[in-house]
């Protein structure tokens, strides 16, 4: 079986009966020993004595005294950051059950980048097993932002950081289609490279082809299925749509914040101007299993599930809308 996402750390996790991550010893390690945390030469000695014992007792408790003895300001904030992480993390059983908590309060006091380190290794987690790497790649937009990348009529992302830091406006190369590849470009997952993914899969280098009735669509609704099943413990089918048509949106997701908002309009019979109805990039159809685990209103009524780009053609994925907007009864995480 190929391995996938080893930067994410999930090899440092254990898994308990349910198949849930549990937190180790060696995990929160890693956390202490990011370069944001390492002391310089000149830190004071109380962030040396904490970095140090930390590292030797990552669980060991630190105090709000202890950081706020810490001279320099940026690591104060730094070390408040990833203790709060570290503690959401130890206080509940699994990382998911640390992650449903976190969204399901609401609370944003956790930098993105942590959040999205999560999502990332529950996601692995979730999706331990997939040969696919249509859905791998697909699962990417649940943790890392994404450019629309204009070519021809195809719907094309590329990793944000990854684009951004080669060129405003990169070079594609669709290699099933030419032949052949160029310098600095950006590679559109195919079929005829799709191999390549499993050796790629933390470069996070290659893009996805989003064009209605293609792999893309149906490769992220896999993934979406994957993920709503792993933490809610449900089963669903979720499947792309061309269009809305004359669908009744009485129950819908964005899974964006772009696409909630564009959502809400729709639901209040708004028309969408040509420009901001273009902003949509697929659309999908959730149906339960089991109807007993949607809302007594919703019934057997599908959940229309809407994504879009902002007005600057990025994509920002919400995964936790997933597991707090569909109308669901509350249930306990599978896992």
């Amino acid at each position: 079986m190929n391995d996938f996402w080893i930067a994410c750390g999930h090899h440092l996790l254990d898994r308990d009966e349910g198949g849930g991550l549990r937190v180790t010893d060696e995990f929160l390690k890693a956390y202490f020993a990011r370069p944001e945390l390492m002391p310089p030469e000149d830190a004071c000695p109380v962030e040396r004595r904490l970095h140090r014992e930390l590292l030797a007792e990552p669980r060991r408790m630190v105090s709000a005294e202890e950081v706020a003895a810490i001279v320099d300001a940026d690591a104060r904030e730094n070390w408040r950051f990833v203790l709060a992480f570290r503690d959401l993390l130890v206080r509940h059983p699994t990382l998911e059950a640390a992650y449903l908590a976190s969204v399901r309060s609401g609370a944003n006091d956790l930098p993105p980048l942590f959040v999205n380190q999560l999502v990332h290794v529950i996601l692995r987690n979730a999706l331990d097993g997939c040969d696919d790497p249509f859905v791998l790649r697909a699962a990417e937009l649940f943790f890392r932002i994404q450019r629309i990348l204009p070519h021809e009529q195809a719907l094309l992302l590329g990793d944000e950081e990854i684009v951004g830091g080669r060129s405003p406006t990169p070079v594609l190369s669709l290699m099933s289609m030419l032949g052949a590849a160029l310098d600095a470009t950006i590679e559109v997952l195919s079929e005829e490279n799709a191999q390549a993914y499993w050796q790629r899969s933390d470069q996070f280098d290659m893009a996805l082809d989003l064009t209605p009735d293609g792999r893309g669509p149906a490769a992220l609704a896999l993934a979406m299925t994957r993920w709503v099943s792993h933490l809610l413990g449900i089963n669903v089918t979720i499947e792309p749509l061309r269009a809305l048509q004359d669908a009744k949106l009485s129950w819908y997701v964005g899974l964006d914040a772009d696409a909630t908002r564009l959502g809400d309009r729709l639901w209040r019979g708004e028309e969408l101007d040509e420009r901001t109805a273009d902003r949509v990039l697929a659309l999908f159809r959730l149906t339960f299993a089991d109807s007993s685990h949607a809302l007594d209103d919703v019934g057997n009524e599908p959940v229309y599930l809407i994504l879009s780009m902002t007005p600057d053609q990025k994509l920002r994925l919400k995964p936790q809308n997933l597991l707090t907007g569909l109308p669901v009864k509350r249930l306990e995480m599978a896992t």
